[in-house]
Order: C-alpha cells, then structure tokens, then sequence
C-alpha cells in the first residue's frame, strides 16, 4: 500500500502532466510569437523571455511533481511544494509586471506623438504593413493622418452615401492630396485594441498559473502529511530497557 492516498496520487499526476502538455505548448508559442514581438517593440512591448522562463518553468516543475507523487519520496515532495511556492510568487510578480507594460504601452499610443510615429513610418516594411491595416481596420495613421505627410493614401479613404456623412468619417485635411473622407481612426487605436486582448490573455493565464501554484502547494503539503504520518507509523519501535 502506498503512502499517499491512490487517488489524490492521480489526480496530482494528472494535472502535472496537463501542465507538462501546456510547457510544451507555450515554449511553441515562444517561437512563432518572433514576429510579433518584433512588431510591437518600437511601442515599448515585452520581450520574449519572460515566455520562455514561464514555459520552461511550467514544464520544468510539472516533470518533477509527477516524480515526487510516483516516488513517494519525502524530499522530493518537499523541494516541489518549495518549486511551488516560489512559482505562485514568481506568477504574481510577472503578472504585475504585465499589467504594468500595459499600461505604458497604452500611454504610448495614447500619446500618438511622432516619437512613436516617425520611426515606425520611416521603415519600409512597417509602413506597408499600417498602409495594409488601414483599409481592413477603418483607420489613418498611427498617430494621425498627417504621418503620411501631405499625400495621404486612398487606403485611409472613408466611402459614404451621397448626402450622409458617416461617423467614422472625416474631411481631408487642409493642404493634403488624397480622397475627400477618410477614416477619423487612428491605426494606433486598432493595434492597441488587438494587444489589449492579448494583453489580457496573458495576466489571465499568469494570475490563473498562481492560484494553480497554491493549490498545488496545499496538495503537496497534503500529500507531505501523509507520507510523515505513514512514516512514523510504520517506523521502528523503540525496545524499552528493562531493569
């Protein structure tokens, strides 16, 4: 008979190995997220290490809470519910740390100053890229329409019907060329708003992961119980000297 409970015993290892699962996952999102990265770190965006600390972290700890429960082994339980710990307090840091870059990232757009515009419009590829949102996410510019210049692209044009004018619509600006409407929209406003999602994934997924430490946590100081009292149960007793 084993010292822990069989089917606490399989439940731990069941969620260590979804959380295995989950490891392999984000280390795959790590790789494909490049570009993305890259695209957002002339606004201030987070790098792709704290990712890869949380995903090698996630798959890293899930390995060895499987050990600890099929071991039964006092020590490793103990090291675990330690990895546990410091990993719900390493969650919430990283997740405060997030919403902190949120935020700096949501004055930077906010500001919409040509410190964020400029370099962004200066850069070919980027360039084509916010000229490729404009039309899809009903926006001109990143900051303002004026970051084209004075030619503003017939992909910043607003189509309306004769005699209505749409509220997402606004007049050329005086002595700018291009179409009469164009969209009031900052492209700024539309990439902000994808991130904010994301953004928001994130700190769900951090704050999720740290309530799951602590649980984590109290089945491991559970599982740490048992094995003591099992242990001191089953120990050798102690012959008393007679006289």
């Amino acid at each position: 008979m084993g010292k822990i409970n069989g089917c606490l015993k399989c439940l731990f290892i069941f969620f260590n190995v979804l959380f295995a699962i989950i490891g392999c996952v984000l280390m795959y999102l790590a790789v494909k997220a490049t570009a993305l990265t890259l695209s957002i770190s002339s606004f201030g965006g987070p790098g792709l290490g704290w990712l890869w600390v949380i995903a090698i972290g996630v798959l890293g700890i899930s390995c060895l809470g499987i050990f600890a429960a099929a071991s039964e082994k006092l020590l490793i339980l103990k090291i675990f519910a330690g990895f546990m710990g410091l990993g719900m307090i390493i969650m919430l840091i990283f997740g405060i740390v997030m919403a902190v870059i949120r935020n700096k990232v949501s004055e930077g757009f906010k500001a919409a100053s040509n410190e964020y515009a400029k370099p962004i419009m200066e850069n070919e590829e980027s360039r084509a890229m916010i000229e490729a949102l404009q039309g899809p996410g009903q926006c001109c510019g990143i900051s303002s329409a004026e970051d084209w210049g004075t030619a503003i692209p017939d992909s910043c044009e607003c189509k309306s019907s004769p005699g209505f004018f749409v509220p997402g619509c606004k007049p050329l600006p005086q002595g700018h060329t291009g179409p009469s409407l164009i969209f009031s929209q900052t492209c700024g406003d539309v990439i902000f708003s994808i991130l904010d999602i994301v953004f928001k994934i994130c700190l769900g997924i951090l704050f999720g992961f740290a309530v799951t430490a602590l649980l984590g946590l109290l089945i491991t100081l559970l599982m740490i119980h048992q094995v003591n009292r099992h242990d001191g149960a089953g120990g050798p007793s102690i012959a008393m000297k007679g006289y």
